[in-house]
């Protein structure tokens, strides 16, 4: 099965706009009403067999099972029953917001992610439709259950081969969007990784740096606009809470973080793009991002966006049919890439490497680019013959 989302944007009425809206508050209470659920529950284990809270106590059998998405949605039809504004909401649509909250704890359970915390009124941007009807999409319209026809820009052709399998509703600042879901049912080869090759080593001085000797600028598009940022988030703070220019002060904001994240992302495909037209294999280094992120130069490396252009350039990898790989990142620049032994730790303020061995010397990140060449040409069973200075390594496969 091979499955692509295509993203456009809706262009609905002022009473759609208000399903859209209210929708969306029903499914903040249900997803807020089910965690209080399971806190409450994990709260009445929390008290001693001998001893009860001074303030008070949850009260829960010892039998009573935890909540989970079964019971919870067992509990929700229900609720609909007693409560008139969850009739209004698609009943798949009310399901996926207690979905998103079960994945929100397996991501707790399993990916040490913090505990979930409650929504407060519009921290819900986007709810699903986990099924479409029959033929969802009718010129420029998509037919949505229970809301019905709602147009659309179709800003790029949409493939007839393939089952639209879910819809998206996704509300920002610029407006509401519609994610649909297209699944093929064919059998994609695995890449195979032949041809040429480059190594890429991200940074900040350098966004990225090719083993061919290519380096590529740091957009930096959160610093550049900061200050005009701060300048509107004063603004913000000045006005009366919950008063209309407060709402539209907000509006401001929101804006302008989403046309720096828009900045940052057009940028991660026009490189990988770039990257792609370049090789037959593409090599990158495995980061700690959390680690990255919690470090000294957090705030520059969470502007630069590693981890996007990295998911990014392996999506563009995969359309591109360009083999794509991660490799271990330790001690890149502390290698020579022409006579491979250790030169020692760099300090930060060193941008040139120059090897005391073999008197190699080159860009830092250009020579951090192509260890990770050779330590990804070496992972899929070539080996490297020889450093051609400019050209990248010759190669063949063993």
């Amino acid at each position: 099965m091979f499955t692509l989302i295509y993203e456009f944007k809706l262009k609905p009425t002022s009473a759609q706009i208000a399903t859209f809206e209210e929708w969306l508050e029903q499914c903040r209470k249900v997803y807020n009403y089910a965690l209080c659920e399971r806190k409450d529950w994990v709260n009445s284990r929390k008290c001693p067999v001998n001893a009860c809270s001074i303030k008070s106590e949850y009260i829960i059998p010892a039998d009573q099972p935890a909540p989970n998405y079964n019971s919870q949605a067992v509990a929700l039809t229900q609720a609909k029953k007693n409560i008139p504004a969850l009739k209004q909401v698609h009943s798949q649509v009310l399901q996926q917001a207690l979905k998103r909250l079960q994945l929100a704890f397996e991501g707790m359970w399993k990916n040490g992610r913090g505990f979930p915390r409650y929504r407060k009124a519009g921290r819900m941007r986007s709810y699903v439709f986990p099924s479409m009807g029959k033929e969802p999409i009718q010129g420029k319209y998509v037919k949505l259950p229970k809301i019905g026809l709602v147009k659309f820009i179709q800003s790029r052709p949409i493939p007839d081969d393939a089952t639209i399998k879910q819809a998206r509703i996704v509300r920002r600042a610029s407006g509401w969007y519609v994610q649909l879901t297209r699944q093929w049912k064919v059998d994609v080869p695995e890449i195979s990784p032949l041809g040429t090759s480059i190594g890429i080593d991200v940074g900040l001085i350098h966004f990225a740096a090719v083993s061919n000797g290519r380096t590529f600028p740091n957009p930096r598009p959160f610093k550049h606009l900061e200050g005009k940022l701060k300048s509107l988030q004063k603004k913000v703070s000045s006005k009366r809470f919950g008063s209309n220019n407060r709402v539209k002060a907000q509006a401001k904001v929101s804006r302008l973080h989403e046309r720096i994240a828009n900045t940052r992302k057009n940028y991660h495909w026009e490189l990988a793009h770039n990257l792609c037209d370049w090789a037959d294999m593409i090599f990158a280094e495995q980061l700690n991002l959390k680690g990255l992120a919690r470090g000294m130069l957090a705030k520059s490396c969470l502007d630069a966006g590693w981890g996007q252009f990295l998911d990014i350039l392996r999506a563009c990898c995969f359309k591109r049919g360009v083999y794509f790989q991660k490799v271990p990142a330790a001690g890149t620049s502390q290698t020579c890439p022409k006579c491979l032994k250790e030169t020692g730790k760099k300090k930060l303020s060193k941008r040139v490497h120059k090897c005391q061995h073999c008197g190699y010397t080159c860009d830092r990140d250009v020579a951090a680019a192509r260890i990770i060449e050779i330590r990804g040409l070496e992972a899929v069973g070539h080996t490297v013959v020889k450093l051609s200075e400019g050209k990248g390594h010759v190669h063949r496969r063993r």
